[in-house]
């Protein structure tokens, strides 16, 4: 008889990923992979120190909020992962070595050394693949840009950020150089900062939305930024205001063109 590696989630710790809004018939579809810090009691924590479980390298700080926020004000669809990144970074292709690190920035995760190939499928098959099948879901039912939600650490390896907004883009960039050209509010916006596709960040943008054609960008936020309730509010409505405005801008050429 076969024998399949153990389950690593729980039935209870189940779904690996959860669809918000999910009849949200706004301009776009709104993901968070990195949304959630949880990770699965089998995993015993993944030998990490008690400070490490709950710091950026185990999720996004602030984004699932900030993706909620603008879920309710677009009316948008959200899709979100409710497993650490450092279990498995659905950001991340299965074969790449960042899909499970042993190291982010500096800190260690003692769970993720020497893993077999059986237990990468199983993370793979148990985190990412229901990520991605629900994403794609969404996306098949709903025509609109794909729009991701990340944070990132105002210090890294101990040198301050000065970048506030980043708005990333991989082979399709529309989105991106819209909202720059309309860019307003209190916050500045930088295009590819403090990533760009060269860092293998836009795997979700590349999967999902350009062989669909669609409009797509990666928003990143300062996660000191989006701390509060308050400032979650703030971000969230200048950057829905950007988003309509780029995206009505780019409805309004299109005509144009077409009638022309």
């Amino acid at each position: 008889m076969l024998q399949t590696a153990p389950q690593i989630l729980s039935n209870e710790e189940m779904p690996a990923a959860e669809v918000l809004t999910p009849l949200g018939t706004g301009p776009v579809v709104l993901a968070c992979e990195h949304a959630s810090p949880a990770i699965p009691k089998s995993l015993s924590n993944l030998g990490l120190r008690d400070a490490d479980r709950l710091s950026h390298a185990a999720w996004d700080p602030g984004a699932l909020a900030l993706a909620k926020a603008m879920s309710e004000q677009l009316h948008a669809p959200l899709v979100a992962s409710r497993v650490s990144r450092l279990v498995y970074d659905c950001n991340r292709p299965p074969e790449a070595d960042s899909a499970m690190p042993r190291l982010s920035e500096v800190v260690e995760v003692p769970g993720n050394r020497d893993l077999t190939q059986e237990q990468r499928d199983a993370r793979t098959r148990e985190v990412y693949e229901p990520f991605r099948t629900t994403l794609a879901t969404v996306m098949d039912r709903h025509g609109g840009a794909l729009v991701t939600i990340h944070s990132f650490t105002p210090l890294w390896h101990g040198k301050p950020r000065a970048t506030e907004i980043g708005l990333l883009h991989d082979s399709d960039s529309r989105l991106a150089d819209s909202m720059i050209a309309n860019w307003s509010g209190a916050l500045k916006a930088e295009l590819n900062a403090p990533y760009s596709a060269s860092d293998g960040v836009t795997h979700t943008l590349a999967l999902h939305a350009l062989p669909r054609q669609r409009l797509n960008v990666m928003i990143e936020v300062r996660n000191d930024l989006i701390e509060t309730e308050a400032q979650v509010a703030e971000v969230a409505e200048q950057l829905c205001c950007v988003l309509s405005r780029a995206m009505g801008q780019m409805a309004t050429q299109r005509h144009a063109e077409g009638s022309a």
